[in-house]
């Protein structure tokens, strides 16, 4: 018996095509995996700027991935696999889900954990200013989703340049207190004004666009607001950027030697100087900001105006026929959300004391956008754990830095195969409507 013969005699049909197909899977994934990591990987460049060809790194990289292909394949292929399957397609079938109020109990229990763990942070790390700085720079992102969210997520309308309403922020207090005299108090107030109005400008002509139209466009705006702030020197400092003065609270500074003719915080409480007292202040008011955010997005979402947006997200015709003007829906939602990054803005520029151009680059725009895109289109919760995932992580895997941007898109693909609609899918609000009384 030929050796075809005894191999087929043994395995079922089925079986043989189906160890076929791995088969020609795996090389593709090798092949393809080579292609990409090669040029990356396997050369480098000399100091006499030439290049040094390595190719062992991207062959093990490419087999690494390939046996991890071929290992979730073949979990894939078993019942348990099949039928976990299922339930994810079946658990993604509808975009959002119905909240019945049963689950009440639990979410405010997971959000009193969060309050007790907030406020417990700073106390613990009060003395550390680099998880300090990392809280205050993941609450930032927090309300840059947040702001993203309600554009995209609630709205429907693909935002690509929502850095400009962060750097309009950001600027508008580095500007103000060199110009205007402006602290960090009154920058908290008229910055989401100016913003909410630099996007009614930007938005008004635009928005009749829809899609991938849209989407150019804003990106095209964010680059321009870029642009300027690299190129109009005499204004904005240009590429040396321009220095922003610490935050007060009532005239106190937050300084051992006060520099703005005010008092020491420490000296007015009589406390021993502590060099992370303005990063605590700023992590309490960040926090109280985020929270009032939370609450406005999710009352928002019941009034009428939200609940016009999510109709215009899904069905713009139908909204047209009963009389809804999409122009004023989407210019409400685009103003609310460029209102929360110039917001956003000011708590960035205070917390690191100096803005420049190169932190409000397309990057930013694409991070923000999948915070909200991972954690679930319209999903409070879910933006808020995306936003500390991808700002904490990095943090984290700083002795990797190398391979943060390749780990980044990895989790990137993995989201999408296994939770298409975010880490939290948007929950609805139901009513129960009463029995009228007979």
């Amino acid at each position: 018996m030929s050796t075809h013969n005894r191999r087929t005699a043994t395995l079922p049909v089925n079986a043989e095509d189906s160890l076929r197909e791995l088969a020609r899977d795996g090389l593709f994934t090798f092949v393809l995996a080579c292609v990409v990591f090669g040029p990356i990987t396997g050369l480098q460049l000399s100091p006499g700027f030439d290049f040094v060809a390595n190719w062992q790194r991207p062959f093990w990289l490419a087999t690494v991935v390939t046996l991890g292909r071929l290992f979730f394949l073949g979990i894939l292929r078993t019942p348990w696999g099949k039928q976990r399957m299922q339930k994810a397609a079946n658990a993604n079938s509808h975009a959002t889900l119905v909240d019945s109020g049963k689950g009440l109990r639990r979410w405010l229990l997971i959000a009193g954990l969060a309050a007790v763990v907030a406020f417990a942070l700073p106390v613990v790390f009060a003395q550390n200013s680099y998880v300090m700085k990392s809280l205050i720079l993941a609450l930032i992102y927090v309300l840059l989703g947040l702001g993203l969210n309600i554009v995209v997520g609630l709205a429907g309308l693909l935002d690509l340049g929502f850095v400009a309403f962060y750097a309009v922020g950001a600027y508008f207090l580095a500007l103000g207190a060199q110009h205007l005299g402006l602290g960090f108090w009154s920058a908290l107030v008229l910055s989401p004004i100016l913003a909410a109005a630099v996007g009614g400008l930007l938005g008004f002509p635009v928005l009749r666009t829809h899609g991938d139209y849209l989407a150019i466009v804003t990106l095209g705006f964010g680059e321009i607001i870029r642009l300027v702030l690299t190129n109009w020197l005499e204004f904005t400092g240009g590429p040396n950027g321009l220095s922003v003065p610490a935050p007060t609270f009532f005239g106190l500074e937050f300084t051992r030697i006060a520099k703005q003719g005010g008092t020491p915080f420490h000296e007015f409480m009589g406390w021993e100087y502590n060099s992370n007292t303005k990063f605590l202040f700023l992590y309490a008011v960040l926090l109280l900001v985020v929270s009032l955010m939370i609450l406005w997005v999710y009352r928002l979402r019941t009034m009428p105006m939200g609940r016009a947006w999510e109709a215009l997200r899904e069905d713009e015709i139908a909204c047209r026929s009963l009389g809804i003007n999409p122009v004023t829906v989407k210019l409400s939602a685009f103003m609310m959300g460029a209102m929360t990054g110039g917001l956003a803005g000011v708590f960035f520029a205070s917390y690191q004391g100096f803005v420049n151009p190169t932190s409000f680059t397309f990057f930013e725009s694409a991070l923000i956008l999948a915070i909200v895109v991972l954690g679930g289109l319209g999903s409070i919760v879910g933006v808020i754990a995306a936003a500390f995932i991808l700002t904490l992580l990095p943090e984290l895997l700083r002795d990797f830095a190398d391979y943060r941007i390749l780990a980044f898109g990895l989790m990137m693909v993995l989201m999408m195969v296994w939770r298409p609609r975010g880490l939290m899918r948007s929950r609805r609000p139901s009513f129960n409507i009463p029995e009228a009384s007979l």
